[in-house]
């Protein structure tokens, strides 16, 4: 038995990190899905294909569902639920890496090997200190949000708050977007305060871990300045918010008894929701206007920021490609952007990842096409709300055929691992290689 269990230690050493990464997410997926089809998880009956819809979407941290998981699961199968999205959301091996790095092996270079994989740390990070403050910084975040969520739940009397905001907490954070409410949101669409507490845990969770590391090194004296992919992010996620938010107030179509101020918060939050992948909403997106449908298109691809619990292209990968454009229609020989000089390696990935999109979202939505009877405006929104794990639906979630459900469940599991670390996974050769990224840049 020692022995079976040296030689597994060792290939898993001489495995790729992309490689552990996607056996990561799928053993943590499969756990789910037999805990969930455990007598006592549920109180409806639910089919095993649903149990497994589940399991995938709250690993990686997607939010779609075929079924009401309010409604359908009891007490222990929604605790199954919430774990699953916070072992997704912060990464698979963070919580376990910390706890062996920590207190069972110090010098696990296995765990060394996927932590750095995990969250693309370059060489200077020192991945202990680093896992400590992730798991100081999601505990911290979200026992805010849970506390603040209480305080209006319970004054709302909401049957449940305690639970309710730990639940609506960890997935807000956790960009999960689960709820324990079969109407999401929406019966707090006027509600600033839940608005708000939401919007501060989803971009807590989505700004990702890295740029939260270098923030507290800037503000502990250890760095002079923010990182570039640390100002890229901020750039781009003010921008995105801000430009999304006006763009989304004013071509949409409004009841004419709603005041100004509530059209600006419910587009605020239905653009916060796409941005972060969180896939909360207020509003019934299946009635939204089609250029509204257009902007969360956009920010559903290229709204979130790398390391973090957010799924999509990143908004880094939308620099280079701004970047690269500028560069072509200039006729400048370096890529930049913000006056730095991409590094070709990022770039390629950039390409690469853009690529790698592209081939699985046209494959998806034809295989979709046959499978499912809806119009190509809702398959192509289910397509891309399950590669960029966001959650959002048109209403075609519920409906999905059994063939329809497993496209989906394909790209929700490709959209958490990432298009790159899934192709590096299937071309790769086992190696000793580090996925990681030595420039200071980060898709």
């Amino acid at each position: 038995m020692l022995r079976l269990l040296a030689r597994l230690r060792f290939r898993l050493l001489q495995s790729h990190p992309a490689k552990l990464l996607v056996l990561g997410y799928a053993t943590y997926m499969l756990i789910g899905w037999i805990m969930l089809s455990l007598p006592g998880a549920t109180q409806t009956a639910v089919s095993g294909m649903d149990h497994l819809f589940i399991a995938v979407s709250a690993v990686s941290t997607t939010g779609l569902v075929t079924i009401d998981p309010g409604v359908s699961y009891s007490f222990w199968g929604q605790l199954v639920i919430v774990a699953l999205i916070q072992i997704g959301g912060i990464g698979y091996m963070a919580f376990s890496s910390f706890i062996i790095l920590s207190a069972v092996n110090p010098d696990s270079r296995l765990c060394i090997k996927i932590a750095r994989s995990t969250f693309q740390l370059p060489e200077d990070f020192e991945v202990r200190s680093f896992l400590r403050h992730v798991i100081v910084f999601t505990l911290l975040c979200e026992a805010i949000g849970a506390a603040l969520l209480y305080i209006v739940f319970s004054n709302n009397g909401e049957p449940d708050a305690l639970w309710s905001a730990i639940f609506h907490s960890i997935s807000a954070f956790c960009t999960a977007g689960f709820s324990l409410n079969s109407d999401s949101f929406t019966s707090y669409a006027g509600d600033t305060t839940v608005n708000f507490i939401i919007a501060f845990l989803c971009y807590s969770g989505s700004i990702g871990f890295l740029v939260v590391s270098d923030v507290w090194r800037v503000f502990t004296g250890q760095k002079a300045r923010l990182g570039f992919t640390s100002k890229i992010i901020f750039r781009l996620t003010v921008f995105l918010a801000a430009a999304g938010t006006a763009l989304f107030a004013l071509v949409g179509e409004w009841p004419d008894q709603m005041a100004n101020w509530q059209i600006l918060l419910a587009s605020f939050f239905q653009v916060m929701t796409a941005q972060t992948t969180v896939g909360f909403n207020t509003m019934a997106i299946g009635e939204l206007a089609l250029p509204m449908v257009m902007i969360i298109y956009f920010l559903m691809i290229f709204g979130a920021s790398p390391a973090g619990t957010a799924g999509g292209l990143k908004n880094t990968t939308l620099a280079v490609l701004i970047g690269i454009v500028r560069s072509v229609t200039r006729q400048r020989p370096d890529v930049t952007f913000l006056r730095r000089v991409i590094p070709a390696e990022v770039r390629t990935t950039a390409i690469a990842a853009c690529a790698m999109y592209i081939f699985l979202l046209g494959t998806a939505v034809f295989l979709l096409s046959m499978t499912e009877t809806a119009i190509f405006e809702t398959i192509l929104f289910e397509a891309l709300s399950a590669m960029g794990t966001v959650g959002l639906s048109m209403g075609l979630t519920g409906e999905l055929s059994e063939l329809g459900k497993l496209i989906i469940i394909a790209l929700m599991f490709a959209g958490r691992v990432g298009f790159v670390t899934l192709g590096i996974a299937a071309a790769t050769r086992d190696d000793d290689g580090i996925l990681t990224d030595d420039e200071a840049f980060v898709i």
